[in-house]
């Protein structure tokens, strides 16, 4: 699959994903670090690219709204190795139909 990071997500939690054979875009390497937030999931869209966020309140409003290739909303825990073991879970339980399209929390 492929993610998109938002600005918000840790760049460490990347690691899990490329580990597990995944793609991963940082924002910033596509759009202005100003984006609005409804261009970076039309972006995501146009691409096929899953946006992995912890803005969940806007996001989820959007989505509601917007195509969208996917969504994975993390949420923020004790530790970035709680953050990181939960992605991993999420990805590889609920495997690419289960994420693709779909909103999901990590």
């Amino acid at each position: 699959m492929n993610f998109l990071f938002d600005h918000d997500v840790p760049d460490d939690l990347s690691h899990v994903l490329l580990g597990a054979g995944h793609e991963v875009t940082f924002l910033r390497q596509v759009l202005e670090r100003t984006a609005p937030d409804i261009e970076v999931l039309k972006f995501a869209a146009e691409k096929q690219m899953v946006l992995v966020t912890c803005n969940r309140d806007d996001f989820l409003q959007l989505a509601e709204r917007q195509p969208h290739a996917g969504l994975v909303i993390v949420v923020r825990r004790k530790s970035r190795v709680a953050e990181k073991s939960a992605l991993l879970k999420l990805v590889e339980s609920a495997g690419e139909s289960g994420i693709v399209g779909n909103i999901n929390y990590a």
